[in-house]
């Protein structure tokens, strides 16, 4: 049961889970069920994607990410003009036209089994985004059950600040150093961000900062980047980060820079 879980070691779990979003239904089935899922569901419709996983005690809905080579997600990721959401406040259109395409099937699937179980959402990046709207939709609809906690990784800015203000959901959002896509959509557009955040710093450290700190951590991270012939603002986005970092914190460790 996931509620058994301390917060570093949930926040792995999620992880795990963002990151098997973006794999293929065979490949979720096997590996969802070592998580201790007995019941996997693909949605699918017009190039948005989702997971439902699911057993007697729990339903999660992690929501893909940005794929690339999948030109529906990058025009999602572009559609960054601030449109009307369905509860409070504006949102950006590409995440929002996203999460349309799949809301009919998810909320039709926690009508009918979510009474009955605890509900999460997780996302990584695009997925992020959509989960946050999600998440936002079943806070605002008396007939869906209530959820527990939203996690996301590497997410963009979704809303607007009434909208932020009026999600109540507990919201634990990841920033991994330089992450790119956590400084997108600009401020200077409305939007703001939404959640408790916890930030790994360039060593992969969950820390609390000042202002300052931050800004020297991220110049840390840019130069430990570059010796390594990489662009951090990029490579920190990569779930596959996320999740070691996280592994090294639910253990209780540190991470060592070499």
């Amino acid at each position: 049961m996931i509620t058994e879980m301390d917060f570093p070691a949930r926040s792995l779990f999620f992880a795990k889970i963002a990151q098997l979003a973006y794999e293929d239904k065979k490949t979720v089935t096997n590996e969802a069920k070592a998580l201790g899922f007995t019941t996997i569901e693909f949605y699918n419709l017009d190039g948005a994607q989702a997971y439902r996983l699911m057993n007697k005690d729990d339903i999660v809905i992690a929501c893909r990410g940005t794929q690339p080579e999948e030109f529906n997600d990058i025009k999602a990721d572009l559609g960054a003009a601030p449109v009307l959401a369905e509860t409070v406040g504006r949102v950006h259109m590409g995440f929002k036209k996203e999460v349309d395409e799949l809301w009919p099937m998810v909320k039709e699937d926690l009508l009918r089994v979510g009474k009955t179980r605890k509900g999460w959402f997780c996302g990584h990046s695009l997925g992020a985004g959509m989960a946050t709207i999600m998440a936002s939709r079943c806070q605002d609809d008396l007939t869906v059950p209530n959820i527990e906690e939203l996690y996301t990784y590497g997410s963009p800015r979704v809303g607007w600040r009434a909208f932020v203000d009026n999600l109540a959901v507990t919201h634990h959002r990841w920033v991994n150093n330089n992450d790119i896509v956590t400084r997108v959509p600009l401020t200077i557009m409305g939007y703001v961000h939404d959640g408790e955040e916890h930030y790994l710093n360039a060593f992969g450290n969950v820390r609390q900062m000042t202002k300052w700190q931050r800004a020297k951590d991220r110049w840390r991270g840019l130069v430990m980047g570059f010796k390594k012939g990489g662009i951090d603002s990029f490579s920190d986005h990569s779930m596959v980060n996320y999740v070691a970092y996280l592994e090294t914190y639910a253990k209780g460790m540190e991470s060592i820079q070499n």
